[in-house]
Order: structure tokens, then sequence, then C-alpha cells
């Protein structure tokens, strides 16, 4: 009895230990765990990010629009009215002297059985046409990591853009940083050092048919960030617009501006930064225009990315008073500063109208309805009914419009561009780009966006917009404290 006891007691005292180097290791972790979490949450960005171009003027600001609509909500005597991409198209056909183009998401694949446009190889052949027929001529492709799948599968129209001599630019995301702390915490400390190379075996979120993602890719793919820009520039003009050079998003909703002049040199100096930051280049300088600008012109516009969209859209909404306008027409909103000042607003006796996105479908897989529906609720709520909100009749595809116009002291002041109202897209987590215009009220461009935003909203010759019935419904307790958790703890993919 007495052996056993001094064993029972020593095995004891071993226990302790463990628990003793368990314990310590496991705050050291903590430490290494929460110090990545706040350095990778408010790191320096890298030079040239968040960026805001000069106020320039000019007489000629064009608009384009993509829209999908219906009679009815069943998609009855669909239509498609897609112009954005022909305009990109021209704009190559007419270059000279660079083409510089930058957009998010380009490839063909799709789980949906739709005729969709096939704008990925469209633009390809285009690019590689141009290139071909003009072997010295600059041309610079810069995109988001997605369309290799994160390093998983070369893509297709990609390593044809390269075979071709255009610079593919695939935009390193490692410097921006984190959206989401608790999960990238694990990231940094833990889940990236996994999988190093090897084939590809988990199926793709974005189509089955698309190549297979490797464990190390999809890690990288839940740290959620992009380079979520859309632009193109040639000596001639700058477009800056909502869409994607997608097959599967070709009947989305889209607005896009045209402009011309000493502007573009502000979109190719927001370019020339990714491109610098992401070859680990300083030197590196992308071609510039020679223009002038009238100093009278009709239009001011600007150039701004990443947080410089939030700052000047809460300088427009604080500036709105009683009897001024605020009109949206929006894939997302959810940014907590955005959504209390257009409340705000409301208070103040200015009218607010929203066509918003329901959230029920992304590329054929059915939605929550996040975050749109539980910040409409709120909104309303807070506002006391003054917000007056409709929903795009979704037929196909999204309504994927980022549009705000700011009606007040005779002029609309409008942003457009890439950027959701999300806190990943408006606090410098994601690259994002917009164009900000100071319309006067009695101008053409003025006219256009009036006449785009009411037929939308009266339904005039289709059912383009619903009425918030139709996809709102009040939100139980429980769910209204998960999804403030989820926007707390920013467990969110928007």
């Amino acid at each position: 009895m007495g052996k056993k006891g001094k064993r029972t007691k020593k095995k004891k005292r071993l226990s302790g230990t463990t628990r003793k180097i368990l314990w310590s290791a496991l705050a050291v972790f903590l430490v290494i765990y929460a110090a990545e979490i706040i350095y990778h949450t408010y790191k320096p960005l890298p030079e040239g990010i968040d960026y805001a171009g000069s106020l320039h003027r000019t007489d000629d600001v064009e608009m384009f629009t993509d829209l999908t609509y219906a009679q009815d909500k069943k998609g009855d005597g669909m239509q498609h009215e897609l112009h954005i991409f022909d305009e990109v198209y021209s704009m190559i056909d007419e270059a000279e002297d660079f083409i510089i183009l930058d957009f998010f998401l380009m490839d063909h694949y799709s789980d949906e059985d739709i005729d969709f446009p096939k704008i990925a190889e469209t633009l390809t052949k285009k690019l590689v046409e141009k290139k071909r027929a003009n072997p010295e001529l600059p041309i610079v492709f810069v995109t988001d990591p997605v369309n290799t799948g994160y390093g998983s599968y070369p893509s297709k129209w990609l390593t044809k853009l390269k075979e071709a001599g255009v610079e593919v630019v695939i935009t390193d995301l490692e410097p921006l940083r984190d959206s989401m702390p608790l999960y990238s915490g694990l990231y940094r400390t833990i889940f990236r050092w996994g999988d190093i190379g090897g084939k590809g075996w988990i199926p793709n979120a974005m189509a089955s048919e698309a190549p297979k993602f490797r464990l190390a890719s999809y890690v990288e793919l839940l740290n959620v960030k992009s380079n979520h820009r859309k632009m193109i520039a040639t000596e001639k003009a700058g477009l800056v617009t909502s869409g994607n050079p997608h097959d599967a998003s070709g009947f989305h909703g889209n607005v896009a501006f045209k402009v011309h002049g000493p502007i573009i040199n502000d979109m190719i100096a927001a370019e020339e930064a990714v491109v610098n930051y992401t070859k680990g280049e300083t030197g590196q300088t992308l071609p510039r225009v020679k223009a002038e600008e009238p100093e009278d012109g009709e239009y001011a516009i600007q150039y701004v990315t990443e947080k410089k969209v939030k700052d000047l859209l809460m300088s427009e909404l604080k500036a709105a008073g009683k009897g001024d306008r605020i009109r949206m027409a929006m894939f997302f909103i959810a940014e907590p500063d955005v959504v209390k000042e257009v409340t705000e607003a409301a208070k103040r006796g200015v009218e607010v109208k929203l066509i918003l996105d329901p959230n029920k479908n992304s590329f054929g897989n059915e939605k929550s309805g996040l975050p749109n529906r539980p910040v409409v609720q709120k909104l309303i709520e807070d506002s006391g009914g003054r917000i007056d909100v409709r929903w795009y009749n979704t037929v196909v595809g999204q309504f994927h419009t980022k549009l705000v116009m700011v009606e007040r002291a005779g002029d609309v002041h409008v942003l457009n561009g890439s950027a959701n109202l999300t806190e990943r897209t408006l606090d410098n987590y994601n690259l994002e780009n917009d164009l900000y215009v100071i319309a006067p009220s009695d101008s053409k461009l003025a006219g256009e966006l009036d006449a785009y935003f009411t037929r939308l909203w009266d339904n005039e010759d289709a059912l383009y917009t619903l009425n918030i019935e139709d996809y709102q419904s009040k939100l139980t307790k429980p769910q209204r404290i998960i999804y403030a958790l989820q926007e707390w703890l920013k467990l969110t993919s928007y």
C-alpha cells in the first residue's frame, strides 16, 4: 500500500507540473494571438493607399448603366440593358498610349443554367488583340487573387493576357489590414503556416465546375479582404464602375461614370501605389496624361479610394438639412456610422429614399437577407418611419449598384464606384475606388441621375422595385442579438 501511495503522489506532482506548462503555453499563445490581432487590425497601410486626388473641373461626365428587369416577380418579359462593358471595350479600341485596368473579379464559372454574357472572354480578347497590334503599348491589368483561387490554380484569362505581353499584377493582400480580428489572429499564428503547395481538393465556393482550392488558399480566403476596385484608364478617358468582368455578374445592376482630363492621373497614381507595394518596388511609374482642365467647368470631380470614400460620404450626409434629399441605389448598407448618419439626416427633415438589393441570392445560392434586411428594420425604427425603402426586383443576378446622391444647395453630390456601405469597404480593409461628382441640379448629368432613380422607384415601364413588405420581416429578439453580435465581433463576409 505504501509503494502505491507514493506512485499516486508522484503522478499528481507530475500532473501539476504539466498543467503549469500547459497554462503557461496557453498564456504565451494568447499574448501572441492578441498582439497579432491588434497589429494587423491597425498596422500602417502601404504608401499611396487611402488616397484622395485633387478636385478637378470638367464639362463632361458620362453615365452608363446596366439593368436587368421584368414585368413581374416571376421574371416574365425579362430585359437586359447592358452598356458598361461595351464602353470599356470602346475605350480599349480607342487607346493609343496606354491602358491601365483594375478589376476585382474576372472569370467565366457559374452553376446557374443561364446564358450569361461572355465578359471575361471578350475583355481578354480585346486586350490581347490590342497588345498584338501594338506591342509597345503599355497595358497593365491589376486584379485580385480570388481569380487564381488564392494561388490554387492559374486563371485561364490572366494566363492569356500574360502570354500576349500584358503586365498582370495580382494584388498582394497581406500588407492590408485584417477585417475579421478573431479569425485573423488564428490565421496569423497558426493557419497560414500549413498546407504549403500541393493540389487543390476542396470544392470552389464560386462554382462547382471551377478548379478546386488548396486548404491554405481557403484559409486565406476566410481572412476576408480584397482588391475590390473596378476601373479602366487610358490617355483619353477614365471610367469607374461597380461592375466586374465576370460572366455570372453579367446581368447585375451597375452604374459607371466616364471622365476626361487630369483626373486620369489621380486614378493612375492610386493604381501605381498598388503595383509598387505588390511588386516590392518604389520606383516604377505608370504612364501619365498631359491634359488641361477648364477653370470654370460645369462639374467638379474627385477620385477617392478606401476610407477617403467614407470621409466624403459622411461629410455629405452631415451637410444635408431640412428640405434636402438623399437617394441611394445600393447593394449593401451596414456601416454603423453611415447608418446612424442617414437616420439622423431623416430626423432633421431630409427626404431619404433607398433602393436596395434584398440580399436573397448570390450566384444561385440562397442568402439570408444579411445585412440589408435587419439594417432596414433599424433604419425605419430609429428614424420613426421617416426613411422610404424599396427592394430591387432581382429576377436574375443582384442589384450591385453603389450609387449615393445627396441633393443640397442647388447641386447633386454623387459618389459611385466599387464601395459598398460596409465596414470592410469603408474602413481601410479592402482596396476600393469611387468617383465623387458635384453636378448642378439643372445639369445634364443631374437629369440623367434623376431619370434613372425615378424610373426604378416609380416602376415606369417594368416592375423594377418592390414594396418593403415583400422582403422585410421583423427580427425576433434572439435574431437581433445574433446579428448585433456578428457585427460587433466582425464575423461577417460583407
